[in-house]
């Protein structure tokens, strides 16, 4: 495996889905969406990823859910 750094657009695909997670507080940052993806419903393997360990239903209008 190669330690070179690769940059965060570099290292997904055109159809990749991809979290973004701060360091310092481990707080879910942001959700890459593939383009042209805006209006689907993100995949059920991303969106339990997102409320397991985030707290935050990417597929619900009122994204907070009650931990």
């Amino acid at each position: 495996m190669s330690e070179d750094n690769i940059s965060f657009g570099e290292a997904i695909g055109d159809e990749d889905y991809g979290l973004i997670v701060c360091s310092k507080t481990g707080k879910l940052k942001g959700i890459w969406v593939p383009d042209g993806n805006d209006d689907e419903v993100i995949p059920d393997s991303v969106a339990k990823i997102c409320v397991h360990f985030f707290g935050v239903d990417p597929n619900n209008d009122n994204e907070r859910i009650i931990q």
